[in-house]
């Protein structure tokens, strides 16, 4: 995982393989999801959707929506606003129609559709980790954020410490690929999907990538040991 607040996070994800992984995974993704954390997932997305409902926002855009779990808890928290899910995958998207969420576009991270500025709140959940460029994404999610808008990103995380950490690691590594794998019948795509946890900042580095990509005032709140980090961070007004 790259180290050090000055580190320039210039790695870039292959947008193809992470397209036609989740093409293959989107049927079983919410059921490999719930098994592999245990059912905790639904508790982030809770905590997400709280912070997201102080602000009384009105228009949301939830980036790499997926099967829509985070907007639909969104929507439900925030029964008032306009809740979008936009995704480049649309076989994903058709399994969040499934679940009874309707209000999607397709759409690519790095050139969205929208113009500036129309969105109160964006967030994105496990999602800014598979984009082909973490600063082109962030800097194209504060281009369509209003001035003083609010990023929020959900993600998995290394916990930072000792014993958990290693702990972490081996599960990721070693368990997670193969219960996946049998859930999905894809082994392959978690066998990347578990190695983008490790490569992705986190912490400190996070905010510095978050702050230098259009946004201020970055913090991050550990979930759940540190196996996730929820940031939450601002556009300047």
């Amino acid at each position: 995982m790259p180290q050090g607040t000055g580190h320039t996070f210039s790695h870039m994800q292959d947008a193809g393989f992470v397209r036609k992984a989740f093409a293959g995974i989107a049927s079983r993704y919410v059921l490999a999801n719930h098994v592999l954390s245990l059912g905790i997932d639904c508790l982030w997305r809770r905590t997400t959707s709280r912070r997201i409902a102080s602000l009384d926002p009105r228009r949301i855009l939830d980036l790499a929506t997926g099967s829509g779990d985070l907007a639909r808890s969104i929507q439900s928290a925030c029964p008032a606003a306009k809740v979008l899910g936009a995704d480049f995958s649309v076989p994903m998207m058709r399994e969040a129609q499934a679940r009874q969420f309707q209000s999607l576009i397709a759409a690519d991270g790095l050139a969205l559709p929208f113009q500036d500025g129309v969105f109160d709140v964006l967030t994105v959940a496990f999602g800014l980790r598979n984009m082909a460029s973490w600063p082109a994404a962030l800097q194209e999610m504060s281009r369509v954020l209003r001035p003083g808008g609010s990023l929020f990103v959900l993600d998995f995380s290394i916990p930072r410490t000792p014993g958990i950490r290693q702990l972490y690691l081996f599960y990721l590594k070693n368990i997670m690929p193969r219960i996946a794998g049998w859930i999905t019948g894809q082994r392959d795509a978690y066998v990347y999907l578990c190695g983008s946890i490790e490569r992705f900042p986190s912490g400190k580095d996070m905010e510095s990538l978050i702050c230098a990509n259009g946004f201020q005032s970055a913090r991050t709140t550990p979930l759940t040991f540190g196996i996730a980090s929820l940031y939450e961070a601002k556009k300047p007004g």
